[in-house]
């Protein structure tokens, strides 16, 4: 399998519900590191998974509408907390809307909330 990753990041804020967050219930800014990676069993005529400044274009596009944002006002997230496994899956489904034309099999997102946590999410591509 072969695979090809760009990354970028986001500041946003958000509070998230419940008492397992402790003082996340209370509105907060975070910073993340957002790494993507496309997988493919093999490579197009030109030797690549993808463009690698297509995926930097499609990355960027996919985070403009969550950038300095509070989560907590954006319709996609009403009613449910906007965790960092959550922003995977989101920004997953920006990507896959994007990148679908690619022949890579799979995409994984990671969000690095700091230096000793962070959260992924891998599917295939829709």
């Amino acid at each position: 399998m072969f695979s090809v990753g760009v990354s970028d990041h986001m500041l946003i804020a958000h509070s998230l519900r419940g008492e397992t967050f402790g003082p996340a219930q209370r509105l907060h800014g975070a910073t993340y590191e957002v790494r993507i990676e496309l997988r493919a069993p093999e490579l197009d005529t030109d030797g690549i998974v993808a463009d690698i400044g297509a995926l930097r274009d499609a990355l960027r596009a996919t985070l403009a509408p969550l950038e300095y944002r509070n989560l907590d006002e954006l319709p996609e997230f009403a009613g449910r907390n906007s965790t960092t496994e959550v922003l995977c899956r989101h920004i997953h489904a920006g990507l896959s809307r994007r990148l679908g034309h690619t022949r890579a099999a799979e995409l994984q997102v990671t969000l690095v909330e700091s230096p000793v946590a962070w959260a992924s999410y891998s599917a295939p591509l829709s």
